[in-house]
C-alpha cells in the first residue's frame, strides 16, 4: 500500500474543497492510504511572490515541519508544487532545515504527476461523453515540466474528446497579485485564453490548478460563454464515479 500525505493549497481549502475530496477519492480508488495533517497551512508562495521573503520563509519552515513523515506528498496544484521545488532550496541553503527541505522536495508531487509517474496509471475504468480542451497552467508546465501526463489521463476516459486549443500554453493572466496590480492586462490574457478555448467547441477547460480556473471562469461567466472550467481531479472523479 502506498502511503500518501495530502497537501491542500489555500485556494482548494477555502474555495474548492470538493477538488481536494475528489483527489482523495481517486487516490483511495487507486489503492493509496491517504493521510491529512490538519495543522498544515500555506506553502508561503503568495508572500514570496509579493516580496515578503522573511514572512514567506517562516511559513515555508512550518510547511517543512508539517510534512515530516516519510510518505509521498500529493497536491492538486502545479503552482504550489512548482514553487516548493524552485524556491525552497535557495531559501533554506546552509540552514538547519536544508536536509528536511531536500527530503520534502523528493516526496512532493502534483496530483496528475503522481498518477502517471509514481502509480504508473495506464488505464482507468472511466467514461464521460464530453468535448474538452486543456489549459497548461504555468506552474505545472514551466516549473514542474508537466505536459503529456494530464493529457494521457484524459485519453483514458471513454467518450472524452480532447481538442487542443491554439493558446494551450499561454498564461491565463491570473498570477496571484498580478491580476490585482495589472487588471487590464490580466483580463486581456483571460480573454485570449477563453476565446481560444471557445474556438474548439469544448464544453470544459481542464487544468491542474484551481486558481487559473477561478480566474477564467469569472471572465467566462461575465461574457456568458458556453464553457465551464474544471480541475482534472474533478473531471476524473466525474468520469470514474458517474457523478452528475
Amino acid at each position: 500500500m502506498i502511503q500518501v500525505q495530502l497537501f491542500i493549497p489555500c485556494f482548494v481549502d477555502q474555495l474548492y474543497p470538493e477538488t481536494g475530496m475528489n483527489m482523495v477519492r481517486i487516490l483511495e480508488h487507486l489503492g493509496c492510504v491517504v493521510h491529512y495533517n490538519a495543522r498544515q497551512t500555506c506553502c508561503g508562495q503568495p508572500a514570496y511572490n509579493a516580496g515578503y521573503t522573511d514572512e514567506a520563509k517562516n511559513v515555508a519552515r512550518k510547511f517543512l515541519h508539517d510534512f515530516d513523515q516519510d510518505f509521498y506528498i500529493v497536491a492538486p496544484s502545479g503552482s504550489c508544487t512548482g514553487y516548493v521545488r524552485s524556491s525552497f532550496d535557495e531559501m533554506f541553503a546552509d540552514s538547519a532545515e536544508q536536509k528536511q527541505c531536500k527530503k520534502v522536495k523528493g516526496y512532493l508531487y502534483e496530483f496528475t504527476e503522481f498518477l502517471t509517474d509514481v502509480l504508473k496509471v495506464e488505464s482507468l475504468d472511466a467514461a464521460l461523453a464530453a468535448r474538452v480542451t486543456y489549459h497548461d497552467a504555468c506552474g505545472a508546465l514551466r516549473e514542474c515540466g508537466i505536459k503529456e501526463g494530464p493529457r494521457r489521463l484524459l485519453s483514458m476516459v471513454r467518450g472524452l474528446e480532447l481538442v487542443e486549443m491554439q493558446e494551450a500554453q499561454t498564461c491565463c493572466g491570473f498570477g496571484g497579485t498580478f491580476a490585482v496590480k495589472f487588471e487590464p492586462i490580466s483580463v486581456g490574457m483571460a480573454q485570449t485564453k477563453a476565446e481560444s478555448a471557445l474556438e474548439t467547441g469544448a464544453r470544459y477547460i481542464v487544468s491542474t490548478d484551481v486558481s487559473c480556473m477561478m480566474h477564467l471562469q469569472a471572465y467566462i461567466d461575465k461574457q456568458q460563454y458556453p464553457l465551464q472550467t474544471i480541475h482534472i481531479a474533478d473531471l476524473l472523479a466525474k468520469a470514474l464515479f458517474a457523478q452528475a
